[in-house]
């Protein structure tokens, strides 16, 4: 059974770091699969070099008829049986070119409806009815899908987690982040990782920063993340607060990075902020590495760590909540370090990549 997966771009995101993930694990999981992209972007290289076949097939527009066909003939002529795509416009590409043929349509729903144009809108609404299955990285996001695209088939819905490999938290090349940033040994050194865009709530992070620092405690803080071609007041907002509350100095934003797990073996505790994830990754893997972890209570966020058991919960938007939670961190360290030991072989577990990639190829066997 060989699958195409459809991406859109192939820049640096949780959805590509996935894939990236899953064509690395291809062979060694028995998954003969081909990808086809629409636009390149800065994982290009790290994608070829997965020795996976990659074909390269863009619209000139939204509905590119040559496209269609070319596509069809791609698809024809690599045998593919199911076509799994990433996004709604994908799959809808997907669905046409397919028409009169018996490969299977799936599609992975990574996000939320939320900054749609009415077009994006209504491809999602017709395409949502018309796939063979969609898949859903959580349930909170299943039931979100479910009850405002009235989605009654139930054999047409199933949740997949998604999976990190753990590898390269294994084998990474450090280079120092005090260093690089100039902080101080005895400063706490924390951060957050993810891109600045919708989904996010980084203010609140920024907010709960010039709190801690009235208590007078020493610490540099790095966001890591790229800032949004289209709605890049997400980041600016939060270096504007920065600055205005002498925070510049303390506070970084050194855009997109290719060493997070490099970084996240040195920080002495992670704090994420979300409106809406689907998923978070970033906020898996930091658990994975044994650092305390400090999330909203955003629904997908108590989802994946089971309400609480594996990270510190705190009440949404609610700096100062953040701020006490953080505060009997600081007063009870050897407590939270013991706990987060435990906390990270159950992620291990939980959420490895090689358990997503077993429960996909279980869900490819049974769709046919």
């Amino acid at each position: 059974m060989k699958i195409a997966f459809l991406l859109g771009s192939l820049n640096r995101g949780g959805t590509e770091t996935l894939l990236l993930d899953t064509f690395r694990q291809a062979k060694k999981t028995g998954l003969d699969i081909i990808g086809i992209y629409r636009k390149e972007g800065s994982l290009f290289e790290d994608f070829y070099h997965t020795g996976v076949n990659l074909f390269l097939e863009y619209p000139r527009n939204h509905f590119d008829v040559l496209y269609f066909f070319r596509l069809r003939k791609l698809l024809k002529r690599e045998k593919i049986k199911i076509a799994h795509a990433q996004q709604p416009l994908d799959a809808l590409y997907a669905y046409i070119a397919c028409l009169g043929l018996k490969i299977k349509v799936i599609l992975t729903l990574h996000g939320y409806d939320h900054g749609y144009s009415k077009l994006s809108s209504l491809i999602l609404k017709f395409i949502l009815k018309r796939t063979d299955l969609n898949l859903f990285v959580s349930k909170t996001q299943k039931t979100y899908y479910s009850e405002n695209y009235a989605l009654k088939k139930a054999q047409k819905r199933k949740v997949l987690y998604n999976g990190i490999s753990f590898d390269k938290f294994r084998h990474i090349q450090h280079r120092s982040i005090r260093k690089e940033f100039n902080v101080p040994e005895d400063y706490l050194l924390f951060g957050s990782v993810g891109n600045f865009n919708v989904g996010r709530d980084p203010l609140t992070i920024c907010r709960f920063l010039n709190l801690l620092d009235k208590q007078h405690i020493n610490f540099a803080f790095v966001f890591a993340g790229a800032r949004s071609d289209t709605e890049p007041h997400y980041m600016d907002d939060c270096i504007k607060y920065c600055d205005e509350h002498a925070l510049s100095a303390k506070v970084f934003f050194p855009g997109s990075r290719n060493d997070i797990p490099n970084l996240l073996s040195q920080l002495d505790a992670f704090i994420y902020s979300s409106d809406h994830d689907t998923f978070g990754i970033a906020v898996i893997e930091a658990m994975y590495m044994g650092i305390p972890v400090f999330v909203n209570d955003w629904q997908v966020m108590a989802e994946i760590t089971e309400e609480g058991k594996h990270a510190i919960l705190y009440r949404s938007k609610d700096e100062e909540d953040l701020l006490n939670h953080f505060m009997h961190f600081l007063a009870n360290k050897e407590k939270y370090i013991l706990k987060v030991k435990t906390d990270a072989k159950w992620v291990e577990q939980k959420y490895s990549i090689e358990k997503h990639l077993n429960n996909l190829i279980a869900i490819y066997n049974k769709i046919q």
